[in-house]
Parts: structure tokens; C-alpha cells; sequence
């Protein structure tokens, strides 16, 4: 059974490689980038092939480990 945390981000949306750094899931943007390559990294119950998606409120970002639901600012 996987873990699940709620992460609070102070903005409206953020990118998939710097939510995986921001999350200590990856230490830098090329492991970001493996990750993601990998699809190791789901959104929303779909595989993320896109380094740049944008991540918002409400989403799912699941790891090997972890599912975490994001809570963003709201417009």
C-alpha cells in the first residue's frame, strides 16, 4: 500500500520537474527527467511522459511510493 501526503504549493500550478525535486522525489532536474522518461510517475491515474506538465489543484502525482494530492493557490 502506498503512502499519501498532501503537498501545499503557494502558487496556481508547477511543473513536473520541479514537483519531483520539490518533493526530494529527484535531487536534480536530469533525474527528473529519468523519472519521468521511465514513466515512473503518474497523473491523475495516467502515465506523465511530459517534464514540463503543469501540475494543479487537485491533482495525483503517484510515485513508486507515494501518492500525493496537490493543494494549489486558487485563482
Amino acid at each position: 500500500m502506498k503512502n499519501k501526503k498532501i503537498i501545499k504549493i503557494a502558487t496556481q500550478n508547477i511543473k513536473m520537474d520541479s514537483l519531483l525535486k520539490f518533493l526530494g522525489e529527484a535531487s536534480t532536474g536530469g533525474q527528473a527527467k529519468l523519472l519521468i522518461e521511465e514513466e515512473n510517475i503518474k497523473v491523475n491515474g495516467e502515465i506523465c511522459k511530459i517534464r514540463g506538465k503543469k501540475i494543479k489543484n487537485g491533482d495525483l502525482v503517484e510515485t513508486k511510493e507515494t501518492i500525493y494530492k496537490i493543494e494549489a493557490k486558487q485563482e
